[in-house]
């Protein structure tokens, strides 16, 4: 028997909308880049850049989407005036070779005088072929070497492996110059670099930077190191350069705890890439064939930090220096004089304070700079009577 009344026909179910399946973040990426423009990857060098500057947003989404920043700057009119030349490019790439040359023998002896430990010398090592289709594919195979290098128990060298490390919810694949699986397991990350070490010492600032973008590919170790037995990833990381003003290689132990610890604290800091380009216009891309008005509102549809301090470490610097001048902002006479001025803002709001103008009095920051106004106005008219 019909469930239905015999007295008509039986209901009709109106028909279930079919669902439009999401955008995914990688294809909304791939928009914001342009979708005929490659990605440019993510190295650890700019990694430590961000890290060191988590509240701009406009880096963290350009870095996630691919996009080459030097091209974008240069579209915009504000190029880059900072960067490897080709002659120290060639000549790091000649250095490194010969650190590795007969599989890694020098560069293993190195490695030995400085964290041999209670090892045996590395007679011979394994070089494990990390080959592999695409970034996914190799830092998938680089894992495995890591874990059958660890389980075997001896000396491996793993020539320009390849490493995953989640970056504001989007991966990013980066690629030491060697990291070393000792026989107890420890994996040391090995950074070869081509400005020298005169009498066992190097340029601070250049140290630093290596020291920083060590600690990131240590936190991308750790990942695998949480997931593979007997391994434990070394906090101490080796640095190559060539010795006074030869080619010999030399080396020094960098400890990179500190580094490692604020690297991992900013990048949780990091607002997720997709709540950024959730905020964007519709039709928002970075392609650099569009027209230089269109990249501006683009770029300037999303917000930055800017410090003096990115000069030295992004291609937008100066494109964000300028724009941070002509808004008045005080961000562009450094963090610290930005942290001094509180709640005031913009270069005209301090000058208005100071002058008596603006502010409420009872404020510190206020009453501080109309006292340095007033000790300013005093010495101008000591010096005027005394000429």
């Amino acid at each position: 028997m019909s469930e239905y009344p015999a007295s008509g026909p039986p209901p009709q179910i109106p028909p279930t909308p079919a669902r439009q399946p999401a955008t995914t973040l990688r294809q909304r990426l791939a928009e914001l880049r342009g979708p005929s423009v490659a990605p440019h990857p993510l190295d650890a060098r700019a990694l430590a850049a961000l890290a060191a500057n988590p509240g701009c947003k406009r880096r963290s989404l350009l870095d996630a989407a691919g996009v080459n920043k030097a091209v974008l700057a240069t579209a915009l009119g504000s190029p880059a005036a900072f960067g490897q030349s080709q002659f120290a490019f060639m000549r790091g790439n000649a250095f490194e070779a010969k650190v590795k040359a007969d599989g890694g023998t020098e560069l293993l002896r190195l490695l030995y005088e400085r964290l041999g430990g209670g090892c045996e010398a590395p007679h011979e090592a394994q070089v494990p072929d990390l080959t592999a289709a695409g970034p996914e594919g190799r830092a998938a195979r680089t894992a495995l070497a890591l874990r059958e290098a660890t389980a075997a128990g001896g000396w491996a060298l793993l020539d320009h492996p390849m490493l995953a490390l989640e970056v504001a919810g989007s991966p990013a694949y980066l690629e030491p110059d060697a990291v070393v699986v000792h026989p107890d397991g420890t994996w040391t990350v090995v950074e070869i670099k081509s400005f020298p070490m005169i009498d066992s010492s190097a340029d601070a600032a250049k140290v630093g930077a290596a020291a920083r973008q060590s600690a990131v590919y240590v936190l991308a170790l750790e990942r695998i190191a949480a997931v593979t037995k007997g391994a434990e990833v070394g906090h101490r990381v080796l640095l190559v350069c060539p010795k006074d003003f030869s080619n010999l290689p030399t080396a020094s132990v960098v400890d990179v705890r500190k580094q490692r610890a604020v690297t991992r604290r900013q990048l949780t800091r990091l607002t997720r890439v997709e709540d950024i380009a959730a905020t964007l216009p519709e039709g928002t891309t970075f392609d650099p064939g569009c027209s230089p008005q269109e990249l501006g509102q683009a770029v300037d549809a999303v917000g930055a930090a800017y410090a003096p301090e990115c000069l030295a470490a992004c291609e937008l610097a100066f494109h964000c220096r300028e724009k941070s001048r002509a808004h008045g902002a005080v961000e562009a006479l450094g963090r610290s004089v930005r942290g001094e001025l509180g709640g005031l803002t913009t270069v005209g709001a301090v000058l208005a304070a100071a002058a008596g103008k603006e502010g409420d009095p009872a404020d510190p920051t206020v009453a501080a700079l109309r006292r340095a106004a007033a000790l300013r106005a005093e010495a101008l008219e000591g010096r005027a009577e005394c000429h």
